[in-house]
């Protein structure tokens, strides 16, 4: 039997409220509190859950749902930490998870507190109604808004409890929400994301006294580098899940918009279309990030007195790589931008992960959203940043990016991520869980 869809918005809105009002901002985390509220929840439905602190309050909760053992086991997970606020520049507190104008609001209502709750609602109608053929995990980690490879959440999971994971498949943030493209309702399904990879890159130059200026000066040096990687950018690539997204989504919206979108896979017919095409920023900005390894500067430093040129001087360059690029390529090509004569330091990096979307899973989440909206047109894509996925690629455990949400039309998903006035539509996050719940017991049943 299946619930009916207002049990799941109540079910969801009522888990959601609950952790929103507990206090998980990363850092400091104290995750521990919402682990906790989770395994309440899960015992008081007969599920024994294991609460595992990596370091004091930075909780994680694992839970599992037993099948006939027929098939692979299946991974919901996600995270209860959530970033910082400014509570002085929000229509409604931050904390409270008041529902106001059909929205409820509040931190993590939608990175990813609301999606925790979607799966938590999912798992426990999975116990009550579901017969299983594969064991279903669900994982609410700590520490994934600024952990890396030791921090306190999946990485840490992975390294000592990685027996507590093993799946054929994760799902997980982010996708499964709608956008507007070419008048067209377009949902996408995450089959990729980038990696990472952070480089300090120093120039030298001659010291010496500002008021007799000379060429060799490390701070025009490094200008100069940043310059070129402005006017000439990084070169144009496309990977599997990229080449998925345009071919998928240049079908569905057809026309003027179509051809353009098939244009992107050639470098020199993309260039004219980002430079005269495409209008909307934010669309501009995601494709050319899907087709291109990024290197954004973030922090420059140099020099220490007015009066003193510098002899050397430094910036940090936010790097992320598509697929089948690793931290040796990359930097070969960022040297080629920005040019050898520069001191380079990787300071942080992860792998980019792609999974493939010609799998029994992903056409049951494509069947899924269609039947629930049949105006949607269904895509993989390669998100830009990246998610707790990183950690599990080791442990051959690949992750599609499905928290489903049905979003108003004049709201942009990726705008509220880290913003002020995070909120999700409650009637579009209980349309999200009976998708997500359907598409679980039909691929676990």
């Amino acid at each position: 039997m299946r619930p009916h869809l207002q049990s799941f918005t109540d079910e969801t809105i009522k888990h959601l409220q609950a952790l929103i009002r507990l206090n998980t901002v990363n850092p400091p985390g104290n995750e521990i509190l919402a682990a906790e509220y989770i395994a309440k929840v899960l015992r008081d439905e007969s599920i024994e859950p294991i609460v595992l602190e990596s370091a004091p309050a930075r909780g994680n909760v694992i839970a599992r749902l037993k099948g006939s053992g027929e098939l692979p086991s299946l991974l919901l997970y996600g995270h209860t930490d959530v970033v910082g606020v400014e509570s002085e520049k929000w229509t409604h507190p931050p904390f409270e998870g008041i529902i106001a104008d059909n929205f409820i609001w509040g931190r993590g209502a939608l990175d990813m507190k609301g999606f925790v709750a979607q799966q938590l609602t999912v798992f426990l109608n999975l116990k009550r109604h579901a017969k299983l053929k594969r064991d279903v995990i669900f994982v609410a980690t700590a520490d994934e808004e600024i952990g890396g490879k030791e921090g306190y959440g999946m990485a840490w999971l992975v390294k000592n409890h990685s027996e507590l994971l093993r799946a054929e498949f994760g799902i997980s943030e982010v996708g499964g929400f709608n956008i507007s493209l070419g008048g067209k309702r377009i949902y996408l399904i995450q089959v990729a994301e980038k990696g990472v990879c952070w480089v300090k890159v120093r120039a030298k130059g001659r010291a010496g006294h500002a008021s007799m200026p000379h060429s060799d000066n490390s701070i025009i040096h490094l200008m100069k580098a940043i310059n070129r990687l402005t006017t000439q950018g990084m070169p144009h690539h496309l990977c599997e899940a990229v080449s998925g997204f345009i071919d998928s989504a240049s079908a569905a919206v057809g026309g003027v918009t179509g051809i353009a979108l098939r244009s992107l896979k050639s470098p020199l017919a993309s260039r004219i279309i980002f430079n005269t095409v495409l209008k909307d920023h934010d669309l501009r900005s995601n494709l050319y990030a899907m087709l291109h390894n990024t290197a954004t500067p973030t922090r420059l430093n140099a020099g220490y007195q007015t009066n003193v040129i510098p002899s050397e001087a430094e910036v940090t360059i936010d790097g992320r790589t598509l697929p089948g690029f690793n931290t040796e390529s990359f930097l070969r090509e960022l040297k080629s931008v920005l040019g050898e004569l520069l001191d380079y330091e990787v300071i942080m990096e992860s792998p980019p992960i792609q999974t493939r979307h010609d799998t029994e899973l992903f056409e049951t989440m494509s069947n899924t959203l269609k039947r629930h909206d049949p105006q949607a047109h269904v895509v993989p894509y390669m998100m830009s940043g990246a998610t707790d996925a990183k950690y599990l690629a080791p442990l051959g455990i690949p992750t599609y990016g499905f928290t489903p949400i049905q979003m108003p039309p004049d709201l942009k998903f990726v705008e509220l991520f880290h913003a002020h006035n995070e909120r999700a539509p409650v009637a579009g996050l209980g349309w999200g869980t009976g998708v997500l719940y359907e598409v679980v017991a039909k691929y676990c049943s």
